[in-house]
């Protein structure tokens, strides 16, 4: 029963985080967002004290429940290891296998050195919800895009506005590879031998593998009743129950109960290990062995729990040429420096508390954000405005934002945050390469930063180029999305290392 139990609550949340990453309409968020900011290293970012106590309780309480119930890179190893599993010869196995207490420790440090010391790639990495996000956002959703667009095919014919087209592109070419690489290292080590990315790799596994070795509830072994038939630990994904000494490593447990159902002798039971006397003295040698690498390694948890206190359309692409010429596509130019969301305050913090996840990319509804394949911040979301332009009045990213990279802001407030500049190219415009007037950048301006000023002082008839009013100006984009010179704008947006309010 609790396995079931288990398994229904596991995959009514990796369904929903899923779509949380496939919707690229932004309304499952209005129901299910909540689901991304319950995740561990996100509630750990964002200094989410409630939702952290939380897990830290859930753990403490009931053990490793998180990694195998609320986790989506787990339960994704779950249901390819249980693919697996349906081959004749690799139903049973699993087998016990000592811990790799020193990989998983070594894995941990580096995670909190890379927090440390600003390196949010390894961090991104190292995250096992972000993983997820990316595996998700480059690798799932193209194909849920896809069917999209098919329904939305036949639906026009009958005259029903029930889907709609959506563009399918390629975000980043690095960020892809990267996802996809992830995916297939996992995908082997869970085909083969189950959770031993979790176990060894995760640094959320091991912080909450060590949290684990004090649950109050656990699987407990009846020595009396086992059989020594290892039918338990061949189906045990975590190899951590050594049947020869009746012992169970409960920092590796993931509590999934499959041993459970696998004992015909009844010898196994998930109990609260303070439930009576003798099965106190019974499991008095496993929780020693337990209590003792933790204390050996509580060190490292102590650098974990230091995390906390140190974190406090082509989507409307324009047509100038009437349809008629070859459309050049626009190339990103080069800033020196790059935009972030409005509400990440700055750069700084913004790199800081990013874990990459990229469920901001998956909601843009303007395709404004992608992620970054620059070295410094690689995989981490970046603005630019080839596709789209940040609309003044869409607030999407803030909301879904799980870690707190992006702060909640509202419509009045965005309007008035500054994320860069607009600077004006002048040997690029149509105007004078063309001799055609535009005004495109100044009649689309939202904050009225942009006025049209003849490009010949003292001659009024000469062609008009815009002006930039830098203190007005909130590099919303709008002009450079919009600017017809091709393959650059004669105007683009430079970022600020530090927004300000204008």
């Amino acid at each position: 029963m609790l396995r079931k139990i288990r398994q229904v609550l596991a995959f009514l949340f990796f369904v929903c985080i899923t779509l949380l990453f496939l919707d690229f309409t932004g309304t499952i968020h209005l129901w299910l967002g909540w689901m991304a900011k319950i995740q561990f290293l996100p509630a750990l970012f964002a200094v989410n004290t409630l939702v952290l106590a939380g897990l830290i309780l859930l753990t403490l309480v009931f053990g490793r429940v998180y990694c195998s119930v609320i986790c989506p890179l787990g339960v994704m190893q779950d249901v390819i290891s249980r693919i697996s599993s349906m081959r004749k010869k690799m139903k049973n196995r699993f087998s016990y296998s000592p811990a790799l207490f020193y990989l998983r420790n070594v894995m941990l440090i580096v995670f909190v050195a890379a927090f440390f010391l600003g390196a949010g790639s390894v961090v991104a990495l190292l995250s096992p919800y972000s993983s997820y996000g990316r595996i998700a956002s480059n690798l799932f959703s193209p194909f849920w895009k896809w069917g999209n667009n098919l329904l939305a095919f036949f639906s026009e014919r009958m005259d029903s506005y029930a889907f709609y087209e959506t563009e399918v592109w390629i975000k980043s070419i690095p960020v892809l590879l990267i996802s996809l690489a992830v995916f297939v290292f996992i995908f082997i080590l869970a085909w083969r031998n189950g959770r031993t990315y979790c176990n060894t790799i995760c640094p959320v596994g091991t912080v909450l593998g060590y949290l684990s070795g004090f649950s109050i509830f656990r699987v407990e072994i009846d020595k009396e009743k086992c059989k020594n038939c290892r039918m338990c630990s061949k189906q045990c994904k975590a190899s951590c129950i050594d049947i020869k000494n009746h012992k169970i490593d409960y920092t590796r447990c993931v509590a999934c109960m499959n041993c459970l159902d696998s004992c015909k002798f009844d010898a196994l039971h998930y109990v609260c290990r303070y439930s009576s006397g003798k099965k106190k003295e019974q499991t008095a040698k496993p929780v020693e062995t337990v209590e003792k690498v933790d204390t050996s390694k509580r060190s490292f948890f102590t650098a974990a729990a230091l995390v906390t206190a140190g974190t406090a359309l082509k989507a409307q692409e324009m047509k100038v040429d009437g349809g008629l010429a070859e459309i050049i596509d626009k190339k990103i130019p080069e800033r020196n420096t790059p935009i972030v969301p409005p509400g990440a305050l700055s750069k700084a913090n913004f790199y800081k508390k990013c874990t990459a996840c990229q469920l901001c990319v998956s909601v843009c509804p303007n395709q404004v954000l992608r992620p970054s394949g620059k070295l410094i911040s690689l995989m981490q979301p970046e603005m630019s405005y080839e596709r789209g332009y940040c609309r003044p009045e869409c607030t999407k990213c803030s909301e879904v934002c799980p870690t707190g990279a992006i702060s909640l802001i509202s419509r009045e407030d965005k309007s008035s945050v500054q994320i860069g500049h607009a600077v004006f190219i002048q040997e690029n415009c149509v105007a004078l390469t063309d001799g055609v007037e535009c005004g495109n950048c100044a009649r689309h301006c939202p904050s009225g930063a942009i006025t049209m000023i003849p490009s010949k002082e003292g001659d009024k008839n000469s062609p008009k180029i815009p002006a930039v009013n830098v203190e007005r100006c909130i590099g919303c984009g709008a002009c450079e999305n919009l600017c017809p010179a091709r393959p650059f704008s004669a105007i683009y947006v430079e970022g600020h290392e530090r927004h300000r309010m204008i």
